[in-house]
């Protein structure tokens, strides 16, 4: 049975505040909890005036107290900014206090603009460029997760506290075969962000699965795909309702990009030039929009393509009730209530 997660940006709605945005996401993380949607993953961003916080850790620690089920998890931690150390220490923490609940999602992207990226940086790693770090990151984060840095590391002995018996599920974030092919060589979990509306990642999944080397991590190769959906009762609706992304991310493709997410009645009532137009045309291949029906059909064929049994689900619908409402339509299409534990319904 495919799975259905939620990646959520934490959008500032036009007409609405941070403020208004971060209970907009816990709303419908309790949402996704009651629904039985499988995980809830945050992202990182930073100076992005459109965008309610760009520390998911600490979001993370507020979604997992306010829900009882759901695995809550970075989408991700931009890993080059920050000590491999540190990250371990905070997952390990947030997995001590939500037992099995936690997951660590990470990349190699700066999160934001080459200024913000001297600024994270600033300091920092004077002999090389800090994403050229990247896999080496990835091989200490594991170590520090399992105690099991080996004898000749630079940091032999050190321990990430607390020490307990479980750990957060470790995913590496990306858009490029690259990644895919880290995830491999480590035996960590893969997830390709489609919804940014990157080509190639049938190959990059079908890549990384070929090449999966088991590890402490996973006997066996977990993937799985984020992708922009609006679902409503009809077509009409959801074709409504996607407008907001549709100018969202055109301004942002456009460098000009909006400081809140734009209404729907916005976006219609927006002069766009022919070359727009073809642009969001382009860009609507790969959403999905439409009734449950519709959109059931082609999640389903999605995952196919991508050979994963789940999927992270991405709506930034302007609406928060209809945002919540696109959610519930696709969880009762799914069925997802039936496949989880009678106790958590």
């Amino acid at each position: 049975m495919l799975k259905l997660g939620i990646l959520d940006q934490s959008h500032i709605n036009e007409g609405q505040n941070a403020i208004d945005a971060l209970n907009n996401t816990l709303e419908l993380a309790q949402a996704a909890d009651r629904l039985g949607y499988s995980r809830y993953w945050m992202s990182e961003h930073h100076d992005f005036p459109s965008l309610a916080h760009s520390s998911p850790e600490i979001m993370i620690s507020h979604i997992a107290a306010h829900t009882s089920r759901i695995r809550v998890g970075s989408g991700g931690i931009m890993l080059p900014h920050y000590s491999a150390y540190k990250v371990a220490e905070t997952f390990r923490l947030l997995e001590a206090l939500y037992p099995n609940r936690i997951d660590l999602g990470v990349g190699r992207a700066p999160g934001g603009t080459p200024l913000v990226n001297r600024a994270m940086q600033e300091g920092k790693f004077p002999s090389m460029h800090a994403a050229d770090r990247y896999p080496q990151q990835i091989v200490d984060l594991i170590g520090y997760l399992n105690d099991a840095t080996p004898a000749d590391h630079r940091y032999a002995g050190l321990t990430a506290q607390p020490s307990i018996d479980t750990m957060p599920e470790l995913w590496l974030l990306g858009s490029s075969g690259g990644t895919a092919e880290l995830a491999a060589m480590t035996g960590a979990s893969y997830a390709f962000a489609q919804f940014f509306g990157t080509t190639g990642g049938e190959e990059a999944v079908a890549h990384y699965k070929e090449n999966f080397r088991p590890s402490v991590l996973s006997p066996t190769p977990k993937s799985l795909a984020a992708i922009t959906v609006a679902c409503a009762e009809t077509e009409e609706e959801a074709q409504y309702l996607m407008r907001s992304n549709d100018l969202y991310f055109l301004t942002l493709r456009q460098n000009r990009p909006l400081p809140y997410l734009p209404s729907a009645k916005t976006a219609a009532e927006y002069h766009y030039n022919e070359m727009e137009l073809a642009n969001i045309r382009d860009s609507r291949r790969f959403r999905v929009v439409g009734t449950p029906d519709q959109v059931k059909e082609r999640l389903l064929q999605f995952a196919a393509d991508y050979q994963t049994d789940e999927l992270l689900i991405v709506s930034a619908i302007h609406d928060n009730k209809a945002r919540i409402r696109s959610y519930e339509l696709l969880a009762e299409a799914f069925k997802l209530n039936d496949a989880a534990p009678a106790h958590v319904r």
